[in-house]
């Protein structure tokens, strides 16, 4: 069994400390006496899903009752479909009829789509609850876990509706990842490799000498990859909490990539799918700005493929694409504003991109009918 590893996500601003930690390693999900010190009145909400139920439901539940911790359950539906008011509401539904109260904490099991509908609950209910992530998808565990987005889907864009709230505490248990079917483990390394593209080039060449590793989970592998992730993103979540600056930075290939779940219908393409496309997308258009290298773009597109993810959008009019990117968060003034890379490790914000050259781009990283 691999040791635990801990890391620090420092928010210890005024008026309260809202500073965390994200403890990784196997078998974590029966250390109670990491929870115990954020379950003070021993009653927890844990909202999990039909998939994720049957597998670690009965085992969290079980060994928290063995602390004299009472939990009920709420089981959602399963998929990005379900990130919306109707599935919210379920949750709400459950905590009225349970009496719960501002001390109770939600407890989030399962991927980035329970993790962003139970906080933004936990966000939400009587004006804040606790709120605890046991993220058990490798995408879950490197990104959406950490750094405290919380929010639903709207018919019109992905991601819109939301608040920042963040989790008192982060288990990431990687024996979860065990029974993490290959295409979502697949769609998890996605964002693993965004994190070396954004801002660890040695970290980017680690991946490539060790993907085979990772997509055999190897458990030494996989729990530096989940920590290293972990370790930047902390980094730039304690510099720019609510994203009015470098924290955009994290959402590279997610402006193409959003464009992609909504125009194909959320849960069609996964989430780290449509960011690997939208990365490659991303990295084009930095060449043609001659921001980065032919090299460069050879190397990213040739890691993507090695870890089994399209590196290709699907064939949608580049219209369509630019009508949906119009949706996007980081829009400002009208204007979109784009990640692109200066080089593998370092990425920046551009609101300046030339319309002939984006759509030079789509139409060049749109797959073949």
């Amino acid at each position: 069994m691999n040791a635990m590893e801990s890391v620090e996500v420092a928010l210890d601003t005024l008026p309260e400390n809202r500073s965390y930690t994200i403890h990784i390693g196997q078998e974590l999900l029966t250390r109670i006496d990491l929870l115990l010190p954020h379950l003070p009145g021993k009653k927890a909400a844990i909202v999990t899903n039909t998939t994720i139920a049957p597998l670690y439901l009965e085992k969290l539940r079980s060994a928290l009752a063995e602390h004299q911790v009472e939990t009920f359950a709420v089981i959602l539906p399963d998929g990005e479909q379900y990130k919306n008011w109707e599935t919210l509401n379920l949750i709400f539904d459950a905590l009225l009829e349970h009496r719960c109260e501002r001390k109770t904490p939600l407890i989030a099991l399962g991927g980035g789509v329970i993790g962003d509908l139970t906080g933004f609950a936990a966000a939400s209910y009587l004006r804040g609850v606790p709120f605890i992530q046991i993220p058990t998808t490798l995408l879950a565990q490197v990104d959406s876990s950490v750094g405290g987005k919380t929010g639903i889907n709207h018919p019109l864009g992905k991601n819109m509706i939301g608040a920042f709230y963040q989790p008192r505490l982060v288990l990431a248990d990687s024996a979860t990842l065990t029974t993490l079917p290959d295409r979502e483990l697949r769609a998890g390394i996605a964002e693993v490799i965004k994190y070396g593209l954004i801002y660890d080039a040695i970290f980017f060449d680690w991946l490539e000498h060790h993907i085979e590793q990772l997509l055999a989970r190897d458990s030494a592998a996989m729990n530096y990859a989940i920590r290293r992730s972990c370790e930047i993103k902390a980094e730039i979540v304690s510099l720019d909490e609510r994203e009015s600056g470098v924290r955009a930075l994290l959402n590279l290939g997610h402006t193409f990539g959003h464009a992609i779940e909504n125009t194909m219908g959320y849960g069609t393409w996964l989430h780290g799918e449509a960011v690997a496309a939208g990365t490659l997308m991303a990295a084009d258009l930095s060449k043609r700005l001659q921001r980065t290298t032919s090299q460069d773009t050879d190397r990213i597109q040739r890691l993507f493929e090695n870890a089994g993810l399209p590196v290709k959008g699907p064939r949608i009019a580049p219209e369509r694409y630019l009508e949906s990117m119009q949706l996007d968060k980081k829009v400002k003034d009208g204007a979109i504003r784009f990640i692109l890379l200066d080089r593998i490790g370092k990425a920046s914000l551009d609101n300046t991109v030339p319309a002939p050259l984006l759509l030079e781009t789509l139409s060049a990283c749109i797959a073949d009918a």
